[in-house]
């Protein structure tokens, strides 16, 4: 028998009882050419949450999300406003479709914005120049070449922090994000990166990666990022929310909308706490969690850090039907 999310208001349910459903929502790394085309040209709702960026930014997003090139997709003050925008954008064409009431909410890194403007504390127009500002803002903390980042599978958090602290020799280097499934991304200054890339190695990890990005993210090295987000931040309005919003830098449900702010600019030097963030969604009885925004990254971490939670992904029209499931 196939369990659903019941169209209506309301909580969402399954066919006969009720079930906790979480929202999730991507960040950097989870974007490709052509997201959202098919949410702009099939949704009314997801075409205004586009021209409602274009009209704020005054950047051509429609072209940059659609079209590319790539290389200009890639740049971090593109990216971050693009996720955000596709992301609210398939989250307005499924309210439309379905009216659905998560639970609780969540977000990775960039994503933790979507997951704020979900459930109103923040107003999309206002999140959209903020992420701007944010990948501006992270772009120019590190000079190119000087930072990097890397994922390190296989390895135990702790043996991932002392391999760090033996690493740094002076130099910043830290852990970035807990993602859960054997996967820590490590970031800081390049030399430091790749003396901790072999110590990893050399201590048993399965495979060490760098990673194609554009600045060193979540570490001490953003510290500049953070400071100009705060400023950024002041002209913002958060509204009070009902929905708890699982944050990256605690784990853990936070309904204050008076410490949004202060999160979020913690959020820029601090790592993303990915794994424990999905465990607080278990801890909190959600038995689904449903990504919404490009790509399926944070899918597929889930269904590694807990198996038992089902989990499906909604990047556009076609993923429609994955609201019915098995």
């Amino acid at each position: 028998m196939k369990s659903q999310f019941r169209k209506g208001e309301g909580e969402i349910t399954k066919v006969g009882e009720g079930v906790k459903v979480a929202f999730v929502f991507p960040g950097q790394g989870s974007q490709y050419v052509g997201m959202g085309r098919d949410l702009y040209e099939q949704s009314d709702s997801a075409k205004q949450v586009f021209m409602e960026a274009e009209e704020v930014l005054g950047l051509p997003l429609r072209r940059i999300c659609f079209s590319g090139p790539e290389a200009e997709l890639e740049l971090t003050e593109h990216t971050q406003p693009a996720i955000l925008t596709v992301s609210i954008a398939a989250l307005r064409m499924l309210e439309s479709e379905w009216h659905l009431k998560p639970y609780c909410v969540a977000g990775h890194s960039l994503g933790e914005y979507s997951a704020l403007v979900s459930v109103g504390a923040l107003a999309f127009r206002d999140a959209v120049k903020v992420v701007r500002e944010r990948g501006r803002l992270m772009q120019e903390a590190v000079r190119p070449g000087e930072g990097l980042m890397a994922v390190v599978l296989g390895l135990e958090a702790q043996d991932v922090q002392l391999i760090c602290e033996k690493a740094s020799q002076g130099e910043v280097i830290a852990p970035a994000n807990f993602n859960g499934g054997g996967q820590i991304v490590i970031a800081g200054a390049r030399a430091a990166v790749l003396r901790a890339m072999a110590i990893a190695r050399e201590h048993g990890a399965k495979r060490v990666l760098e990673l194609a990005v554009s600045a060193p993210f979540h570490c001490p090295l953003m510290i500049p990022a953070s400071e100009g987000l705060r400023e950024v931040l002041a002209n913002v309005t958060v509204q009070p929310f009902s929905i708890g919003v699982i944050t990256n830098v605690e784990a853990t449900i936070n309904l204050d909308w008076g410490r949004v702010k202060a999160l979020l600019v913690e959020q820029a030097v601090r790592p993303v706490r990915w794994e424990e963030s999905v465990k607080t969604m278990e801890d909190l009885g959600c038995q689904r969690v449903l990504e919404i925004g490009p790509g399926k990254v944070l899918s597929g971490l889930i269904k590694r850090i807990s198996p038992r939670l089902e989990v499906k992904n909604f990047a556009g029209p076609l993923d429609l039907k994955k609201i019915v499931m098995d």
